[in-house]
């Protein structure tokens, strides 16, 4: 598989998924604030502000906007092309990659994902934004659904598979710990009471929600909410499909499906700290996490994702490739940003 090929099969499905965790971020906080019935500004403005920090886009968000708004927030995050990781332009970043390796996938997942695009694109995502924010978020979700489907049930599953499940679950994993961390950083450093206010149980429960963990974790717990319980199934849990544990699991078999190395060993950067972060995760327990305390430790697993990424980039995409797979990638990103700026001038 060329460098090229991997590079935007593993940008284009790290960018669909972007889009859908944006998505269900800010669908549920605008759910949230509406159950909440007595809150000030300055609650309202922290509210907002949280959603900011866990996209990790707060300098840039400063940069456009003086305040956390709810009109600054939504703009940011769902239209802004100044902002590379809002809806729009994570779909138009994943369509871009999609583009560059048309003869690599489906017409089906290119029809869908070009769908979405022109969609966002269109005066009419405007409209339905304005009329109802829950119908524009659940297009942007139920459209993203549906290119993972199409992705398992039309690709081959070969290396460009296998290279589109390690973007897809890296990002996947990256997204809960963000999720997880806009109520965890309030937390303090170790022991933490079982007994929480009604309004802190809404907020736990716009998290799970946030991570369609809601019905599952129903499923195991009813609908009891302990912050411990909910750190467990969000992290350690080896059967939710969006658990830290799992997704990094998922990124772990692509890994060792792209290279053919048994569990054990590792040949590469990204195999190695891939392969240890998983053991970690094997052999924690949540007394372990709230020993460390919730937000430092899912700062540090963002860290250990940042490094993972690029461990990836190195392994499968840049190092191993010569000086025309380099001058490529630079060729390819110039593209990009020149049709970045065509967005901008369009919308």
């Amino acid at each position: 598989m060329l460098s090229r090929v991997a590079h935007s099969l593993y940008w284009m499905a790290r960018y669909i998924e972007r889009a859908e965790n944006i998505a269900r971020i800010v669908d549920v906080n605008l759910q949230l604030l509406l159950d909440i019935r007595h809150i000030d500004e300055r609650r309202h403005i922290a509210c907002w502000l949280s959603i900011v920090q866990a996209t990790g886009e707060e300098e840039s968000f400063f940069k456009l906007h003086a305040q956390a708004s709810r009109a600054a927030v939504t703009e940011f995050l769902v239209f802004q092309p100044e902002n590379s990781n809002s809806i729009v332009q994570s779909i138009y970043q994943a369509r871009e990659n999609a583009r560059m390796v048309r003869d690599q996938i489906t017409l089906e997942l290119w029809e869908e994902l070009n769908r979405l695009y022109l969609f966002l694109r269109s005066p009419s995502a405007r409209d339905v934004w304005r009329r109802s924010p829950s119908d524009f978020f659940q297009e942007v979700k139920s459209s993203s659904l549906h290119i993972i489907g199409i992705v398992n049930a039309t690709l081959i599953h070969n290396e460009g598979w296998w290279i589109v499940q390690a973007g897809q679950f890296l990002e996947r994993a990256d997204k809960t710990t963000r999720i997880l961390d806009v109520r965890g950083q309030e937390l303090p450093v170790g022991a933490v009471s079982e007994r929480i206010s009604p309004e802190a149980a809404l907020e736990w429960t716009a998290v799970l929600r946030s991570c369609s963990a809601w019905d599952a974790y129903r499923s195991i717990h009813s609908s009891d909410i302990h912050l411990h319980r909910v750190a467990e199934f969000l992290i350690l849990n080896d059967h939710f499909p969006r658990s830290v544990r799992f997704c990094v699991a998922e990124l772990n078999r692509a890994l060792r499906s792209l290279s053919g190395v048994a569990e054990g060993r590792f040949v590469n950067e990204a195999e190695k700290l891939t392969g240890r972060f998983l053991a970690e995760l094997q052999f924690s327990s949540v007394e372990d996490i709230f020993e460390v305390g919730l937000h430092q430790y899912l700062d540090q697993a963002q860290s250990k994702f940042n490094s993972i990424g690029t461990a990836i980039f190195n392994s499968y995409i840049f190092q191993p490739f010569g000086t025309v797979g380099k001058e490529f990638l630079v060729q390819q990103e110039e593209q990009q940003q020149q049709g970045c700026r065509g967005l901008f001038q369009s919308l």
